[in-house]
């Protein structure tokens, strides 16, 4: 069996997944981790309820997103003092556009891929209103053929989030240095599936949510990579008493701490960031080529059985070349929102895209070959039956 062949050592054990679920939703939300629960109650009875304040040194929550920066480390291929972790993702691309624009002052334009997910779009405009920048559309996929000497910065997703077409970091980044710009990878749907090396690759900024692959929970604290040759140049564009060199001196002055540690802003979210270290835990023995082996051989099998099954009705939009390619395997179909409604009655549960794409990401320390194959059959039944077009799927919920 595939499952034995190509796996994991038992992490699947590992995450709290309800029986007789299939869930292909790890692109969106991440399953928990079984270590969690334990963990976040005990922050809370034992550390808040009984500890208090004294926390701040006796539970050492004041050390809490640098210890997580350690875990996040070797998913990222950075020394932990290159990471801040703790704002929300938003609040981490607008940090990275501002401190990076800034590195080129005299450039006016940010470009941005066609196909980056939305809320990168938003803060890319809101930045470039604040500080008197252009924004450029790059051709689709080809982030660095719009650059030239108007440029400051490219935001770039290392994998879409529609389609699951991956870019090469590598490559890319070189391409963007040799025009003399500046650049920041949107990693949110790439790292816990694909082994990153943001150091060796020369990557100027990058920025990652944690609730995806990472399975940090709804709303889990992001994180921002500094290449260590900007850090004492860049000005925080969010200053705040957390970042201080010396927070607890009640300096009226800003003066910012060292490194990365520069880009924090307030209180650090202790819950959050305990649930983040907690979770992280399910990666502490995983081989992170390995963990990209199982990815590309599950989503190569979904792909062979969507082929076999409904290729004459579904389309796959993902990339078929594994270099190219995500952990995450995108149909095409007219009723791809009934679709996915349909499967999760069946207890399979992707997500929907519009305007026609079924998503289904395969997270692999919990999804199995027998997974993607109940899901494959649940697929074919949909379409064959039509159960897509049942009456309680014509109108989309506010949230899909």
């Amino acid at each position: 069996m595939l499952d034995d062949t190509v796996g994991l050592g038992g992490t699947r054990d590992r995450f709290l997944v309800p029986p007789g679920v299939v869930y292909l939703d790890g692109n969106s939300l991440g399953a928990l981790p079984r270590g969690v629960p334990d963990r976040i109650n005990d922050a809370i009875a034992r550390e808040w309820g009984a500890g208090l304040i004294g926390s701040w040194i006796e539970a050492d929550w004041a050390g809490l997103a640098q210890r997580v920066g350690a875990k996040l480390a070797p998913l990222l291929g950075t020394a932990p003092d290159d990471l801040h972790v703790g704002d929300g993702t938003s609040v981490s691309l607008y940090k990275a556009l501002v401190a990076g624009c800034r590195l080129r002052p005299d450039r006016s334009v940010v470009v941005l891929d066609p196909s980056t997910f939305p809320t990168d779009a938003y803060v890319a405009e809101g930045v470039a209103n604040t500080l008197g920048l252009r924004l450029r559309w790059a051709d689709l996929g080809q982030p660095a053929s719009s650059v030239d000497e108007d440029v400051a910065m490219v935001l770039i997703n290392h994998v879409d989030f529609r389609t699951g077409a991956m870019l090469d970091i590598g490559s890319v980044t070189e391409a963007i240095h040799d025009a003399g710009a500046v650049v920041l990878w949107d990693v949110c749907h790439s790292v816990g599936t694909v082994p990153l090396t943001l150091a060796v690759d020369d990557v100027d900024f990058a920025v990652g949510c944690t609730y995806k692959y990472l399975n940090g929970g709804p709303g889990s604290p992001a994180f921002i990579y500094v290449a260590p040759r900007h850090q004492q140049k860049i000005a925080p564009p969010i200053p705040g008493w957390w970042g201080h060199a010396r927070p607890f001196a009640m300096e009226l002055a800003h003066a910012p701490a060292h490194g990365a540690a520069r880009m924090a802003s307030g209180t650090p979210p202790v819950l959050g960031l305990t649930v983040l270290d907690a979770a992280l835990d399910v990666f502490a023995d995983v081989d992170l080529p390995q963990l990209r082996t199982r990815s590309l051989s599950l989503t190569n099998y979904f792909i062979e059985l969507v082929d076999r099954l409904v290729g004459d009705v579904v389309e796959v939009i993902t990339p078929r070349l594994e270099h190219h390619r995500g952990s995450q395997v995108s149909l095409r179909h007219p009723a791809a929102y009934g679709v996915i409604q349909a499967l999760i009655r069946r207890g399979v549960i992707g997500d929907f895209r519009a305007p026609d794409v079924a998503r289904f990401g395969f997270a692999p320390l919990y999804v199995t070959h027998r997974d993607v194959l109940r899901a494959a059959g649940h697929l074919a039944a949909v379409v064959d039956s039509a159960e897509f077009a049942h009456p309680d799927h014509a109108t989309r919920s506010h949230v899909t």
